[in-house]
């Protein structure tokens, strides 16, 4: 078990309504913003999703585009992959569409074929997190839109943070969320895809490896993140940072690991 927060100082200026910052190279939790309460969390769904899909396995499998999911994408005016019915696209593919634009209409393709059917992958998605020991969490759905309510789908920082270092455990996870960008050419099974991460704390904060944002309109500007620096490896979230301006969490974030990174600068070994 992650130790409880230590009562240093926080990082200033950071703009959430429940965060979390855990040194996961040691195990310390260095600071935490109401750490047990509950959040709609949006598409960080979409980590629980693909931890779901790389621990089954069969990442060269081939799934069909259906028509249900992109209008499933289109209906609820979500976040795109821009997938094409009637395209084939193996696991890891749709995983990288899932993760890098929030593409609602991979959740659906994944979800659909991993249950199979979205009712029973979801409940797989339960069964993880209870496994993860993710209290006080559940999951309504595959991607965390606000369906059949804003509150359906829900998870506090601590859980997110748990679910996060499982998630960081698969390489192929990391590989993914850690890209900026992915292209992948058409072919005969295939049209031509240009996904970009929605991740702007990539290429702005030195060393950040991913992971995932999320928004609705109950659940505000999430992002859960982690950078690495000097060996050690900080991962943290903030929910809810702000209900109008996405960029307020990259700022957020950044200002939590510039202190947490003080923090495990000044503390020494051990």
């Amino acid at each position: 078990a992650i130790p409880p927060a230590s009562p240093r100082a926080a990082p200033a200026g950071v703009t959430a309504a429940a965060a979390d910052l855990v040194d996961t190279t040691t195990g310390v939790r260095l600071w935490s913003r109401l750490l047990n309460h509950r959040r709609p969390i949006a598409s960080l769904t979409k980590v629980m999703t693909a931890l779901v899909v790389i621990r089954t396995g069969h990442l060269d499998r081939e799934i069909r585009v259906s028509a249900s999911a992109v209008a499933y994408a289109r209906e609820h005016n979500a976040g795109s992959a821009g997938l094409h019915v009637g395209d084939v696209l193996t696991t890891r593919q749709l995983l990288e569409g899932l993760l890098l634009p929030s593409g609602a209409d991979a959740a659906f393709a994944l979800a659909a074929a991993y249950g199979p059917g979205w009712r029973a992958f979801v409940a797989k998605m339960n069964d993880t997190a209870r496994l993860l020991r993710m209290t006080d969490t559940h999951f309504a759905n595959f991607d965390g839109l606000p369906w059949p309510t804003e509150w359906s789908t829900y998870a506090t920082p601590r859980a997110l943070l748990v679910l996060a270092q499982a998630a960081m455990q698969s390489a192929t996870f990391r590989a993914i969320v850690s890209q900026r960008r992915h292209f992948l050419a058409p072919t005969r099974l295939h049209h031509g895809y240009a996904w970009r991460t929605t991740n702007l704390l990539l290429g702005r904060y030195p060393g950040a490896v991913g992971i995932k944002t999320g928004f609705t309109a109950g659940a505000g500007y999430c992002l859960l993140f982690a950078a690495r620096r000097a060996g050690q490896l900080l991962a943290g979230v903030v929910l809810d940072s702000s209900t109008i301006y996405p960029g307020v969490r990259f700022t957020a974030a950044a200002r939590m690991l510039g202190w947490g990174f003080s923090q495990v600068r000044h503390s020494g070994p051990g």
